[in-house]
């Protein structure tokens, strides 16, 4: 069923999604002082490319570092990546068969507004005490 609703959410909006990051992320890594921020946003490409299967968890070793970059992130793209998770959301959720994938995109909002002291891991070692 994961890869089936993986396949659906790619075309729909996963592409779409996923190409914001990376154009978020190259943008973030012409600056050298950023790069962690681009490096952040390739990391949620591959996330919002194929999200079934997979979920997020903190990271018990980040610091005040993830929380500031997390600020910064936030204004300066992740406002903007998050309303794309929304607007996709509502317009999947029209449908019966775009439920599913409109929750999932709600559920990628707050990986887009605040990426740093995250890290994507499968579903089933989400729950299974990782680090």
């Amino acid at each position: 069923m994961r890869f089936i609703l993986n396949i659906i959410w790619l075309i729909l909006c996963g592409f779409w999604m996923a190409i914001g990051y990376v154009v978020a992320g190259l943008i973030c890594c012409v600056l050298i002082i950023t790069i962690p921020f681009g490096i952040a946003s390739f990391r949620i490409a591959s996330f919002a490319l194929w999200p079934f299967g997979r979920t997020t968890v903190e990271r018990r070793d980040a610091g005040a570092g993830s929380l500031i970059g997390n600020v910064i992130w936030f204004v300066f793209a992740g406002w903007w990546l998050a309303l794309g998770h929304i607007v996709t959301g509502v317009a999947l959720c029209c449908t019966i068969i775009g439920i599913p994938l409109g929750i999932a995109n709600f559920k990628l909002i707050p990986v887009s507004l605040f990426p740093l002291g995250r890290e994507i891991v499968p579903t089933d070692q989400a729950f299974a005490g990782y680090r």
